[in-house]
């Protein structure tokens, strides 16, 4: 089941941002639809443009909101849409289902509903956990690339692991940190313990104003089934499955992100053809967030909000995304966004 409407935004947390020397977009105009899927879930997006499909998927607890920039920015080339996962943004928020493989099947699902194919799957944190997921159940289904934003192949480390394994797993949480996070997040101080981590996500750089409102974006998923998909996010092991990836793909950390930028170095080695690119960013945000620094450039023409550091003639997501042979090849690239 699909229900579309138009929806105009008038998003006036781009005017809080942009330098004032930068001639401010016009409004941007999305979409707004949903879908049911198999289990009765009813699963909100956001779409603008049209062309060749480009799916991006938030990470843990953030919202299709959240890529309002890229939704803008894009839509004169591709035909964007962007998923509130199960509980997330605006979607429905069941009981059950909080488990990565259940939300790779929403994906799946929602593919299917709208009838795509050659997607660009694009990922932010734990949403290349979901493409992980979504590959190891349906393989390279009605997809065409992939991009992967700033995600550790396993979050919770092995006291067995040896230090090399730990580099490459990139993780952040040993199993007693794992509990002590989850469980406070589920507690009286889950709200707080979310704006600690978001705060953590930007330097004081970035305006405080736009802060609140991506903190207001996550707390629209219930702390409960925050904390119990978290859990599930943190105990899988993607590393059997990355290098399995066939289609060319777009690998995208940074040197001062909150996720081992290591990490990101060993999964592009795992995709055959991963080329390493290195930038630089340093406008107030410690992990690549998806929200970035709008910024309007014009390459070849054509206006789009960007990343900062992301030049014209790189293959960086929110400028290219789709168009992987911009360079005249077709392959599997790795950037790499130095935020200090």
């Amino acid at each position: 089941m699909r229900v579309v409407k138009a929806m105009s935004q008038t998003i006036l947390l781009l005017a809080l941002i942009i330098a004032p020397c930068l001639a401010i977009a016009a409004e941007p105009t999305f979409k707004e639809g949903s879908f049911a899927t198999s289990d009765g879930v009813k699963m909100h997006y956001l779409e603008a443009g049209s062309g060749n499909p480009l799916v991006m998927i938030p990470g843990w607890s953030q919202s299709a909101m959240e890529f309002k920039y890229q939704l803008s920015g894009l839509s004169s080339k591709y035909h964007v849409y962007a998923l509130d996962m199960r509980g997330h943004g605006e979607s429905a928020k069941p009981n059950h289902g909080y488990r990565i493989q259940r939300l790779s099947a929403d994906v799946h699902e929602f593919l299917v509903a709208n009838n795509l194919s050659g997607v660009t799957l694009a990922g932010h944190s734990m949403g290349c956990s979901v493409i992980w997921g979504y590959w190891e159940q349906y393989g390279s289904d009605r997809l065409s690339k992939l991009i992967l934003i700033d995600q550790m192949p396993m979050i919770t480390s092995n006291p067995a692991w040896s230090p090399q394994e730990l580099e490459n797993a990139g993780s952040i949480f040993d199993p007693k940190s794992l509990y002590d996070n989850v469980n406070v997040l589920a507690g009286p101080d889950g709200v707080k313990t979310t704006e600690g981590f978001v705060r953590g996500m930007f330097t004081k750089q970035y305006p405080m104003d736009a802060v609140n409102w991506v903190i207001q974006e996550n707390l629209k998923f219930p702390r409960e089934y925050a904390a119990r998909l978290l859990f599930d996010h943190a105990t899988n092991d993607w590393r059997d499955v990355i290098p399995m990836i066939n289609i060319p793909t777009l690998v995208v950390g940074g040197k001062a992100s909150l996720v081992p930028w290591k990490s990101q170095v060993w999964i592009g080695k795992q995709i055959r053809g991963c080329e390493d690119r290195n930038l630089r960013g340093d406008r107030g945000w410690r992990a690549l967030h998806i929200l970035g620094e709008p910024r309007q450039v014009q390459p070849a023409g054509e206006r789009v909000q960007r990343l900062t550091g992301f030049g014209r003639d790189c293959v960086a997501f929110p400028l290219s995304v789709a168009g992987f042979d911009r360079d005249g090849a077709e392959k599997s690239k790795q950037l790499f966004v130095k935020v200090s």
